[in-house]
Protein backbone atom coordinates (compact mmCIF):
# COMPACT_ATOMS: atom_id res chain seq x y z
CA UNK A 1 0.00 0.00 0.00
CA UNK A 2 1.13 3.83 -0.45
CA UNK A 3 1.20 6.10 1.60
CA UNK A 4 -0.33 9.65 1.43
CA UNK A 5 0.20 12.99 3.54
CA UNK A 6 -3.19 14.80 4.29
CA UNK A 7 -2.45 18.32 5.17
CA UNK A 8 -4.58 20.84 7.04
CA UNK A 9 -4.86 24.24 6.06
CA UNK A 10 -6.23 26.54 8.42
CA UNK A 11 -6.64 30.44 8.33
CA UNK A 12 -4.01 32.65 10.50
CA UNK A 13 -5.54 33.92 14.13
CA UNK A 14 -7.33 32.51 17.29
CA UNK A 15 -9.15 29.22 17.09
CA UNK A 16 -12.60 29.60 16.85
CA UNK A 17 -14.90 29.21 20.06
CA UNK A 18 -15.71 25.97 21.90
CA UNK A 19 -18.98 25.83 20.81
CA UNK A 20 -17.92 25.90 16.84
CA UNK A 21 -14.21 23.46 17.34
CA UNK A 22 -15.71 21.40 20.26
CA UNK A 23 -17.98 19.75 17.11
CA UNK A 24 -15.50 19.77 14.71
CA UNK A 25 -12.80 17.86 17.21
CA UNK A 26 -15.55 15.35 17.91
CA UNK A 27 -16.09 14.98 14.12
CA UNK A 28 -12.03 14.47 13.62
CA UNK A 29 -11.92 11.86 16.06
CA UNK A 30 -15.03 9.93 14.08
CA UNK A 31 -12.76 10.12 10.98
CA UNK A 32 -9.63 9.46 12.67
CA UNK A 33 -11.31 6.36 14.19
CA UNK A 34 -12.91 4.97 11.03
CA UNK A 35 -9.39 5.69 9.51
CA UNK A 36 -8.22 3.41 12.27
CA UNK A 37 -10.68 0.81 11.85
CA UNK A 38 -10.12 0.40 8.20
CA UNK A 39 -6.09 0.47 8.56
CA UNK A 40 -5.74 3.12 6.91
CA UNK A 41 -4.33 5.49 9.66
CA UNK A 42 -0.68 5.57 10.01
CA UNK A 43 -0.23 8.93 12.26
CA UNK A 44 -1.11 12.44 12.79
CA UNK A 45 -0.68 15.48 14.71
CA UNK A 46 -1.35 18.89 15.58
CA UNK A 47 1.27 21.51 14.81
CA UNK A 48 1.61 24.94 16.97
CA UNK A 49 1.32 28.37 15.15
CA UNK A 50 3.50 29.44 12.17
CA UNK A 51 5.24 31.57 14.59
CA UNK A 52 7.14 28.98 16.35
CA UNK A 53 8.66 27.83 13.33
CA UNK A 54 12.00 28.07 12.82
CA UNK A 55 13.53 28.11 9.68
CA UNK A 56 17.42 26.78 8.87
CA UNK A 57 17.96 27.82 5.34
CA UNK A 58 21.65 26.98 3.77
CA UNK A 59 23.92 30.48 2.11
CA UNK A 60 26.96 29.98 1.16
CA UNK A 61 28.26 26.85 3.07
CA UNK A 62 26.77 28.20 6.01
CA UNK A 63 23.04 27.25 7.86
CA UNK A 64 20.96 30.47 8.46
CA UNK A 65 18.10 30.40 11.25
CA UNK A 66 15.38 32.35 11.19
CA UNK A 67 12.49 32.82 13.26
CA UNK A 68 8.82 32.39 12.01
CA UNK A 69 7.10 30.60 8.75
CA UNK A 70 9.04 29.88 5.66
CA UNK A 71 6.20 31.96 3.77
CA UNK A 72 3.73 34.92 4.94
CA UNK A 73 0.50 34.00 4.21
CA UNK A 74 -3.01 34.06 5.04
CA UNK A 75 -3.01 30.20 6.03
CA UNK A 76 -1.13 27.64 7.50
CA UNK A 77 -0.14 24.06 7.68
CA UNK A 78 -2.10 23.20 10.78
CA UNK A 79 -1.93 19.60 11.06
CA UNK A 80 -1.09 16.53 9.33
CA UNK A 81 -2.06 12.46 8.67
CA UNK A 82 -0.59 10.30 7.07
CA UNK A 83 -2.66 7.67 5.84
CA UNK A 84 -2.23 3.94 3.76
CA UNK A 85 -4.40 3.45 0.24
CA UNK A 86 -3.95 1.57 -2.13
CA UNK A 87 -4.48 4.28 -5.03
CA UNK A 88 -4.82 7.83 -4.97
CA UNK A 89 -8.71 7.58 -5.14
CA UNK A 90 -9.05 6.16 -1.71
CA UNK A 91 -6.27 8.34 -0.42
CA UNK A 92 -9.06 11.30 -1.93
CA UNK A 93 -11.97 9.47 -0.72
CA UNK A 94 -10.22 10.09 3.07
CA UNK A 95 -9.36 13.27 2.05
CA UNK A 96 -12.93 14.33 1.36
CA UNK A 97 -14.38 12.94 4.83
CA UNK A 98 -11.77 14.44 6.67
CA UNK A 99 -12.90 17.75 4.71
CA UNK A 100 -15.70 17.31 5.88
CA UNK A 101 -15.43 16.85 9.17
CA UNK A 102 -12.90 19.59 10.21
CA UNK A 103 -14.25 21.99 7.22
CA UNK A 104 -10.93 22.83 6.26
CA UNK A 105 -8.70 22.77 3.21
CA UNK A 106 -7.36 19.26 2.63
CA UNK A 107 -3.75 18.51 0.61
CA UNK A 108 -3.72 15.13 -0.51
CA UNK A 109 -0.34 13.89 -1.41
CA UNK A 110 1.39 10.68 -2.07
CA UNK A 111 4.61 10.19 -0.08
CA UNK A 112 7.84 8.95 -2.30
CA UNK A 113 9.32 5.73 -1.59
CA UNK A 114 12.40 5.00 -2.77
CA UNK A 115 16.14 4.87 -2.22
CA UNK A 116 16.75 9.14 -1.99
CA UNK A 117 14.13 9.47 0.32
CA UNK A 118 15.80 6.98 2.63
Amino acid sequence: MKQYLLSIYQPDGDPPPPEVLEPIMRDLEAVNAEMREAGAWVFAGGLFPPGTATVLHLKDDEVLMTDGPYVEGREHLGGFTVIRADDLDSALEWGRKLARAITLPIEVRPLRHDESCG
